[in-house]
């Protein structure tokens, strides 16, 4: 089995109750086992500024669905909860990002892992502290405690 870290986030609708479909949905997939749920942040979106806070948080399966097919099946459960992405960054009623997956590295054209911007985000950082501080980024070779202690700007984020 493959442990894999998994970031999601909702701003549009009932954001807690998305987030909620969207875990019990994935509890749901044959072949996967959640074994670990942070708490919930309520963020300031990034990018694109002018929409909705989100809430975040991360989780920790263990699978031995490949990261593409994964990809897949997370990509079938943002659109199964109405997401629709009009604008890079925009407002989602969800988006779940494989973040980590075991020490692989992948570059593809859909799908990178690690998360090409994991270590820039305090959004996924934080909340991927709360489960799993001392597993390393496989390129920067840090702890995520570590990347998110040298993240300078950490925006607005709260726990809700």
């Amino acid at each position: 089995m493959s442990k894999v870290y998994i970031s999601l986030g909702s701003n549009l609708g009932d954001r807690q109750k998305n987030i909620e479909k969207a875990i019990k949905l994935i509890r749901n997939q044959p072949l996967v086992k959640v074994n670990k749920i942070s708490p919930i942040y309520e963020t300031e979106p990034v990018g694109f500024r002018e929409q909705g806070w989100f809430l975040n948080l991360a989780i920790e399966i263990e699978t031995t669905i490949l990261p593409q097919e994964l990809l897949a099946v997370l990509q079938g459960i943002e659109t199964e909860l109405g997401k629709k992405l009009e604008r890079k960054w925009g407002p989602r009623t969800i988006d779940i990002d494989i973040i980590l997956y075991d020490d692989i590295i992948l570059e593809l054209p859909d799908l990178q892992i690690p998360h090409k911007l994991m270590h820039t985000r305090a959004f996924v950082l934080i909340p991927l502290a709360q489960i799993a501080p001392n597993i390393k980024h496989p390129v920067l070779n840090k702890t995520i405690q570590e990347l998110l202690n040298e993240l300078e700007d950490k925006g607005k984020v709260t726990l809700k």
